[in-house]
């Protein structure tokens, strides 16, 4: 294949016709929302490198994570097994929540930190309620239910679906004054409380490195999935104290960033 008519697929799948490829002086490259299956899914020729924060194996997008094979390759956040850590976090600092709440959005990627949060609050006696939400309206009948029962804290799923709906998410907690744990540091950045994930910029820099690399004539099938270098536990006093919450020593001693 002509490396001048490559597209890069990240997290999705494109199809452009093979002439309007041939008329372009560049590498053409397609970035979409995510649609990793979709993308393995419409060709075994044109090079995909995805991003995605659940287990590349498991969804079937590569046999191994060392070994690709194929012609699809990436970076996975693997975020959804940090759901353990970021619910001890968030009961560190919110150890008064006899309550807690976790949001998920329903698609087969948040199952498995679904999971993982319900047997870390099952071991240690912890309430945990999870509700799910699919829309704008969804969202706002949940923070609703949220103070009907008195929830204490909220732990945020992972997932696109969370991520693109950050803004409100955080105008919510904060209208409802709920302490909130999120799964990337973005929603931080707009205000929430706390986030403990992998650094999403340094993943797409791994991501532009292997397009890269690509380009350059390296197969996808030679290129191990990568993982996270870098996780960032963030944490935002200005919010904490709009809650009326003090930041514990302990928490402040490890976090790797703290807003003002």
């Amino acid at each position: 294949m002509n490396r001048r008519e490559f597209i890069t697929l990240l997290g999705g799948a494109a199809a452009w016709p093979r002439a309007a490829r041939a008329q372009q002086p560049l590498p053409v490259v397609g970035f979409l929302n995510p649609a990793a299956i979709a993308a393995k899914a419409a060709t075994t020729t044109i090079p995909v490198v995805f991003y995605t924060g659940g287990d590349p194996v498991e969804a079937g997008l590569v046999a191994s994570l060392n070994r690709p094979s194929g012609n699809v390759t990436g970076i996975s956040f693997f975020g959804n097994v940090l759901g353990p850590k970021r619910f001890e976090l968030l009961r560190k600092l919110v150890p008064q929540a006899t309550t807690i709440a976790m949001l998920v959005n329903p698609s087969p990627d948040a199952e498995p930190e679904r999971g993982d949060v319900e047997a870390a609050a099952r071991a240690i006696g912890q309430q945990l309620i999870v509700l799910e939400a699919s829309s704008d309206r969804d969202i706002e009948a949940v923070f609703a239910t949220f103070a009907q029962r008195g929830v204490g804290a909220l732990f945020v799923g992972t997932g696109a679906f969370m991520i693109n709906h950050r803004e409100l998410l955080v105008a919510l907690a904060a209208r409802y004054a709920l302490p909130a744990c999120y799964a990337l540091r973005e929603s931080v950045d707009a205000g929430g409380l706390m986030s403990y994930a992998p650094s999403f910029a340094d993943a797409l820099r791994q991501v532009g490195a292997y397009t890269g690399r690509i380009l350059n004539g390296e197969k996808p099938a030679d290129l191990p999935v990568l993982r996270p270098t870098k996780f960032e536990f963030v944490i935002n006093l200005k919010a904490a104290k709009a809650l009326g919450l003090e930041v514990p020593a302990q928490l402040l001693a490890i976090t790797d960033e703290v807003i003002e």
